[in-house]
């Protein structure tokens, strides 16, 4: 559909009105897109629009990189003309990315990323090895759950080990997380430091063809892994992802576990008896159980001297259950990110921010599509007590919750830094002129 198309062809759109409301088709739809952004968009943070970056991905997979804004104006009226289908953000640079080519010409490499969020991409896609509900894009509520443990792991270590506190987690609008740490710390990192802070949180060493992806080396676990594994992996793992997987109960199924056993002795023990005990599906007790607490009784006997065959329990778990990053996302300030809030086009679902504090409780699949705020919007107007129509959907709660537990803080966060800075410069002139 051309422009002209989209801005014409929609004169029997109602949106005030409830006579229309069951006229919304279901699923994406490209011309609703400029009435969600005309006004329906949660406003976002107005800092740093003249050096930070934007990128549109529109119809046909156009993508438009290194655009800038000089205010909230002008990025709202750019999306309402071009209507993009994704909105990615990137860093604040040294200089307008929008004349990058002009600096270029001076000879000098002014043009570089100077503050970015440190930013965090887990898919569900990378644990499809140890998923058998799902594949691909596709995600459920028995396989959810691997994102509900990953952002309570690196939440807790980002607060609790690095002394973040602005964290906003946001659902990718089909199957995944993302999450962006805004403190001024975090977005002053260099790509070296975030590297390294990437690297604090890897676990995973191999590849597609080794058996034994994990590596757990020291005769302990790191105090971050052991948190992890006693607090948040291990009760996962063993009370849903075992059963609700089910992740011994065929031989297909369970070599994969078995086979991550260094011992190949060992590994010969525990595949006699469950092949000789086929029929232990049949009692009352979860097969997976049953033959998961077998093989801790093995591995962790005292038969079993060495540490590696001890450690192998924490390593299944830690394969199965342990956050899978992108790490080059997180380690250079110049990657993208698509923005909170966006409409996936794939699904229509609105990527709405997730409560860290109450991640068990998000469901995927009753996220806002953007035919179903067209729908509510159609159906109830605007309530006298809601300061804009969003206040009055599906997608209110998440607006309020980005506002007043991430956006307000941050903001707060800012003006003090910027105050204490303040303070401190007068502090030191005083010094000067004393001096």
């Amino acid at each position: 559909m051309t422009t002209e198309e989209a801005e014409t062809g929609r004169d029997d759109m109602v949106i005030d009105g409830a006579e229309q409301a069951n006229a919304v088709p279901d699923g994406f739809d490209a011309n609703y897109l400029r009435i969600y952004y005309d006004g329906k968009h949660p406003a976002c943070d107005r800092s740093y629009f003249g050096r930070r970056e934007f990128s549109f991905t529109l119809e046909n997979d156009i993508y438009i990189r290194f655009q800038s804004f000089n205010s909230v104006t002008e990025l709202e009226n750019s999306i309402k003309e071009k209507c993009p289908f994704k909105i990615d953000i990137g860093p604040v640079y040294s200089v307008d990315p929008a004349k990058r080519h002009a600096y270029a010409q001076g000879g000098d490499n002014v043009f570089t990323p100077v503050e970015r969020e440190l930013v965090f991409d887990i898919d569900i896609t990378d644990y499809d090895d140890v998923r058998y509900c799902c594949t691909g894009a596709d995600v459920c509520l028995e396989c959810w759950p691997l994102m509900t443990i990953a952002i309570k792991v690196i939440d807790t270590a980002l607060r609790d080990d690095f002394g973040f506190n602005h964290i906003l987690w946001v659902y990718s609008g089909r199957r995944g997380v993302h999450c962006w740490v805004c403190d001024g710390k975090a977005r002053r990192l260099t790509n070296e430091q975030r590297a390294a802070i990437a690297d604090y949180f890897r676990v995973y060493k191999g590849n597609e063809n080794s058996h034994k992806k994990i590596s757990l080396p020291g005769p302990v676990l790191h105090p971050f892994l052991a948190r992890s594994y006693t607090e948040v992996l291990k009760g996962f793992f063993e009370a849903k992802l075992l059963p609700n997987q089910n992740l011994l109960s065929c031989q297909e199924r369970y070599e994969k576990i078995l086979e991550m056993i260094p011992d190949a002795s060992v590994a010969s023990e525990l595949r006699g008896r469950w092949q000789e005990n086929k029929r232990a599906s049949m009692s009352k007790d979860d097969i997976n159980l049953v033959r998961w607490e077998q093989l801790k009784s093995v591995l962790q006997s005292g038969k079993q001297k060495t540490q590696g065959l001890r450690r192998c329990v924490e390593e299944v778990v830690f394969s199965f259950t342990y956050p899978r990053l992108d790490m080059e996302v997180s380690k250079h300030m110049n990657h993208l990110l698509k923005a909170p809030f966006c409409v996936h086009p794939k699904t229509g679902r609105v990527c709405v921010p997730i409560d860290p504090n109450n991640c068990d409780e998000f469901d995927p699949t009753t996220v806002p599509t953007l035919t179903q705020l067209l729908e509510e919007l159609n159906r109830g107007g605007l309530r006298q007590d809601a300061e804009d129509e969003l206040d009055g959907t599906s997608l209110g709660e998440s607006v309020k919750f980005f506002r007043t537990s991430f956006l307000q803080p941050l903001l707060k966060s800012c003006k003090e830094e910027i105050e204490s800075s303040y303070i401190a410069k007068l502090q030191q002139s005083k010094n000067t002129l004393s001096w």
